[in-house]
């Protein structure tokens, strides 16, 4: 690590204007981004007196080799560059909210043709109208229920809807009146899509004007002697009310507001948001954070508010908070840019504010409490996992950033790896990696072993020679002969990852010494030496080190211990997903392969519309031809073909391309089937340009 004063910027050389900096590591990474209304006061405070800071903040500076900073005009602006920097480096010592668990959203998919209500969790998509989030999805289904009565929207999965399409007959919700069963032409686009719209607008608040239209509508049907009529409308009325009954009322009805409180010790802070609109609490949600330097309350809540605001236009008129951050106005000044209007910031005093405000703060402490029960989550216990580990396996310093390698087969067929990062005993997904194994056949998990860590790092040292660092893995050119295989390079000057970009303190293989000494061997022929290596063998639980004869022993219930075996369990699922989705993918094409002049892009076509062979062979060749880039004579052959009737020189003309097909699909199908190794997190798309290109 470094000495703090080796990359102090010279005295006077820091302007005092408020701006954003960046400390750095020794491979250009950006490890921590903040602001400042005097960038020279606040600098100057990280290199005053080392011992005076925070733990973490001290292991911040020793890591970081060097600090940059960007002058702005105003602290508007530095809010703004912060969280953007925040977003897009991803620093391993700010503060990060993580949500405390994955809460349920009630959401309207407005952008599809019929509109579609269901329960979605994770990442939110475009085109999408979410209210909640909720504490159970049981909630949302129960109110679901009550208001399809009166908003009949489709419900279904996009399979569902095409093949009741194509049998001409709704399901059992359209039969019983829980939609409107667009599927079958009952109502138009138009119509749905305003059925939808109507199901919004109850959500969000303007319940009073359905509730009063259906029961003038259900007067009127009294008055004109239609009872079946108005009883069914007054049906519709309660089921509304019944609805409206599971949200509770706590304030006036125009009363539209965020309610975020916090709970706190000296490592964890955990934080609780109660969502008001119309003066009912329509959900709820909470986050974690590990304090990585000493931050009061107010700071807190100016790293919130920055965070879960920063891109969302869901900014309500009104937002309560238990301190103001440092900078009020600004921040209130930033947040009204997102809503598109004024913002109210402020901490309740007294009256029915205060006392719900005071609600969410109990919930907070008990999040704070259940938190702390897990050990992944503690930050305490991380840090004496990876001192255990450094302790244990005799390594110069604690291993921050760990990559575990796992191989996957099903008895010698498709042979894939994977690649997990943990960083501080937290996974890191974004880094994930998946290896398609192709230089070994059969189980051979020491070879494939010896590959992957080949592969991993032989870009890396590529890339180190080109441009005399090591922030980076190498040029894709180097092994595919010019076919890149997604990452974009890292830019030394702006730390922007690439992949395979940070190289590790410890490298972690499944398995016992055979396995271990594959990887060493193949980090030797790369001539690299300050990379340790070691292996968990999975019947003892024993960590095996290169060239010993010995296991490492660790506690059974050693924090040291439980770290790598998540470690391990993480590689193992990835692996296993990886080599699921080949599997399948194998077995989705296979019959299709089958068919006369049928490539890769046209079986594609056909199993998105049809969703699946089974499907396929039960369709006409009217409504085969209906697919783009295929006629009716081409219809014809699939659907002999499928059912086994073409004859025999169609037989040997599905030999001749399925021989070809099956190259096709192999090359361009699959991602990280391509000549380098697959991302993660890429896509069907991405794989087969990368095929094509190769």
């Amino acid at each position: 690590m470094a000495d703090p004063a080796t990359y102090r910027p010279a005295p006077g050389s820091i302007p005092e204007s408020p701006g954003v900096y960046r400390f750095r590591d020794e491979h250009g990474r950006v490890i921590y981004v903040g602001k400042a209304k005097n960038l020279r006061s606040r600098l100057n405070s990280y290199f005053a007196d080392f011992t005076t800071l925070h733990p973490r903040t001290q292991t911040m500076v020793r890591t970081a080799a060097r600090v940059d900073w960007t002058v702005v005009g105003t602290e508007v602006e530095a809010l703004q560059l912060e969280y953007s920097w925040i977003k897009e480096f991803d620093p391993r010592f700010n503060v990060r909210y993580r949500d405390d668990k994955s809460y349920p959203y009630l959401a309207v998919t407005l952008g599809e043709d019929f509109p579609r209500v269901m329960v979605m969790r994770g990442a939110k998509r475009k085109g999408v109208r979410y209210f909640g989030p909720y504490s159970h999805a049981w909630a949302i289904r129960e109110t679901v229920d009550q208001l399809l009565r009166v908003f009949p929207v489709r419900t279904c999965s996009a399979g569902v809807f095409k093949r009741q399409h194509q049998l001409g007959r709704p399901c059992l919700l359209g039969d019983i009146g829980k939609c409107s069963a667009p599927c079958v032409g009952r109502v138009s686009p138009d119509e749905h899509r305003a059925l939808a719209e109507d199901f919004c607008a109850f959500m969000a608040g303007e319940t009073g004007r359905f509730i009063k239209s259906i029961e003038a509508a259900m007067r009127d049907a009294a008055a004109d002697q239609e009872y079946e009529r108005a009883a069914r409308l007054r049906d519709d009325m309660r089921a509304l009310e019944r609805a409206l009954e599971k949200q509770a009322v706590v304030l006036p009805d125009s009363t539209d507001c965020d309610m975020i409180a916090f709970a706190e010790d000296e490592l964890v802070a955990a934080v609780q948001v109660f969502y008001v609109r119309g003066g009912r609490i329509r959900g709820q949600r909470g986050w974690v954070v590990d304090k990585v330097e000493e931050v009061t309350t107010a700071d807190l809540v100016e790293h919130f508010l920055i965070q879960i605001y920063g891109e969302s236009d869901a900014v309500p008129r009104e937002v309560l908070v238990p301190e103001l951050p440092p900078e009020p106005d600004p921040m209130a000044e930033l947040l009204a840019e997102r809503r598109g209007g004024p913002v109210r910031l402020r901490v309740p005093r007294r009256g029915d504010k205060k006392a719900l405000l005071e609600t969410v703060e109990r919930n907070a402490h008990e999040a704070l409490k259940q938190h702390k029960t897990r050990r992944a989550g503690d930050l305490t216990t991380r840090s004496v996992a990876l001192r255990e580990l450094q302790e244990a396996l005799e390594l110069d310093e604690a291993p921050l950033r760990i990559e575990c390698y796992d191989v996957s087969n099903l008895q010698g067929t498709n042979v894939v790896a994977s690649m997990v990062v943990f960083e501080d005993g937290l996974a890191r997904k974004s880094e994930y990696r998946r290896f398609t194994i192709k230089a070994v056949e059969g189980q051979d998990d020491v070879r494939s072993v010896h590959e992957v860590i080949t592969r991993r790092f032989r870009r890396y040292l590529a890339e180190s020679e080109r441009t005399g660092e090591l922030d980076s893995l190498g040029d894709p050119e180097a092994e595919t002969g010019g076919a890149p295989d997604g990452g974009t390079p890292i830019d030394p000057e702006t730390g922007r990852p690439r992949k395979f970009a940070y190289p590790p303190n410890l490298v972690v293989v499944d398995g016992g010494p055979p396995q271990v000494a594959a990887a060493q061997r193949a980090l030797d022929e790369l001539g690299i030496e300050d990379i340790p290596v070691c292996g968990i063998a999975k019947r003892l639980e024993e960590i095996w080190l290169p060239g010993e004869d010995d296991p490492v022993i660790l506690a059974r219930n050693s924090e040291g211990m439980f770290l790598v075996q998540r470690l391990r369990d993480e590689a193992h699922r990835f692996a296993i997903t990886f080599h699921r989705q080949r599997r399948s993918k194998a077995m989705t094409f296979s019959e299709l392969d089958n068919v006369p002049g049928l490539g890769p892009a046209r079986r594609s076509a056909l199993l998105k519309h049809f969703g699946s062979v089974k499907r396929l062979k039960e369709a006409t060749p009217e409504q085969v031809a209906e697919v783009p880039g295929i006629g009716l004579r081409s219809a014809e052959s699939i659907v002999a073909a499928l059912h086994g009737t073409m004859g025999h020189g169609q037989h040997g003309q599905a030999h001749g391309t399925q021989a070809h097909g099956a190259t096709g699909s192999a090359a361009g199908k699959d991602p990280g089937d391509g000549p380098g190794d697959g991302d993660a997190d890429g896509s069907a798309a991405d794989g087969e340009h990368r095929g094509r290109r190769a």
